[in-house]
């Protein structure tokens, strides 16, 4: 890859950010397309990175380095930036320069791994896809999570939701969760979500202190709404602990898949940002288990799939659906923001910030 891929990748980033109303968060990242240099091992190490940077979300691993070093009051003139105080383009590539020599050495490990944004908002546009599965198939669900990260969405069964007016989830959760909604709510139909797994090729403990900075990181200094939502549900962990494993994605698929299934209820794969750091051998065979399972499926033993993942089209999030016994066809319910801020059901909205992005970005499923 050559540094234009790379400095392409924050342009995208950039774009992104406009659209989720971040100024501050596009700010930096215009900086950093603009100013990256090799006078560190940080920016050294971006301009020379061997694969695809937007697949690997390389800003979003940048980006989470700086914000930790702001949450532990490590540099204020960065802290300005994050703020939104400073902000002359030119002031904030100088800054961002000066950052990345002087906080190097702690800087360089976040751009070891892929960024961890779990976020537990995101669990109400995963809602909306189960609402249609219960729709189509019967109140019962058992959940099958895929790249869980700390496991906060496998916790989708405590939280209360309002969506449109349609509410699901227990009342007396302390976390209830309510997206701006655009359109039509979804059908008041009943829920029950009977168990939920999930598996991380690398999972992380969220009630271990340290591992909570690094998901607080994570979270935009410009949405501090969630990161108080983020502390509660880490609590609600920490009082009851989800099933969360090591391991490969397709492994555990296809080994939950051949496990006898209840009659009556409804088995469901659900995952949200997580398609695009699957190796394609990897997307492969869940896809093709996914399949094979559906051929399976019984109206006794129905089968869905429920993702949020990205349109880059639109810079947002598309909310899918695909269920058997039936044709399994994909059906897009609604598109939303990344953090599922609000969800806007129908014709997707089309985002006006204007970038033309590669192809290298788009997903397929």
């Amino acid at each position: 890859m050559t540094e234009e891929n790379v400095r392409g990748a924050f342009l995208i980033q950039e774009h992104y950010c406009k659209a989720m109303a971040a100024p501050a968060y596009a700010r930096v990242c215009a900086a950093l397309a603009k100013g990256l240099n090799r006078d560190s091992r940080v920016g050294t190490t971006l301009l020379d990175w061997p694969g695809e940077p937007t697949r690997a979300a390389l800003p979003l691993r940048l980006v989470g380095g700086l914000h930790a070093l702001v949450l532990a009051g490590k540099d204020a003139g960065l802290a300005a930036v994050f703020a939104g105080t400073v902000a002359d383009p030119e002031a904030i590539e100088a800054e961002l320069a000066r950052v990345l020599v002087e906080h190097d050495a702690e800087l360089l490990p976040w751009l070891d791994g892929p960024p961890q944004t779990n976020e537990p908002g995101r669990s109400a546009a995963l809602m909306t896809g189960l609402i249609e599965i219960a729709r189509r198939h019967g109140p019962r669900i058992e959940l099958l999570e895929i790249g869980s990260s700390a496991g906060l969405n496998l916790m989708i069964d405590r939280y209360r939701f309002d969506l449109g007016g349609t509410l699901a989830g227990p009342e007396s959760s302390p976390i209830t969760i309510i997206p701006e909604w655009r359109g039509p709510p979804p059908p008041d139909v009943p829920i029950e979500i009977m168990s939920t797994r999930g598996c991380d090729i690398q999972p992380i403990d969220a009630t271990d202190p340290a591992a909570e900075a690094r998901l607080l990181a994570y979270v935009w200094a410009e949405t501090p709404d969630r990161a108080v939502r983020l502390r509660r549900a880490i609590a609600l962990q920490r009082e009851r602990p989800v099933r969360l494993e090591q391991a490969d994605a397709a492994d555990w698929i296809e080994a939950r898949l051949a496990e006898p299934q209840a009659e009556g209820v409804t088995r469901v794969l659900m995952h949200s940002v997580v398609w695009q750091y699957l190796p394609e051998p990897v997307a492969e065979r869940i896809r093709v288990a996914m399949k094979a399972a559906g051929t399976r499926a019984t109206p006794e033993r129905p089968l869905g799939w429920v993702m949020m993942e990205p349109d880059r089209a639109l810079a947002h999030q598309a909310i899918r659906v695909r269920s058997w016994p039936g044709d399994g066809a994909w059906q897009t319910l609604a598109t939303s923001h990344a953090h599922a801020a609000w969800i806007h059901v129908g014709q997707p909205e089309r985002d006006r910030a204007g970038i033309a992005l590669p192809e290298a970005a788009k997903i397929s499923v």
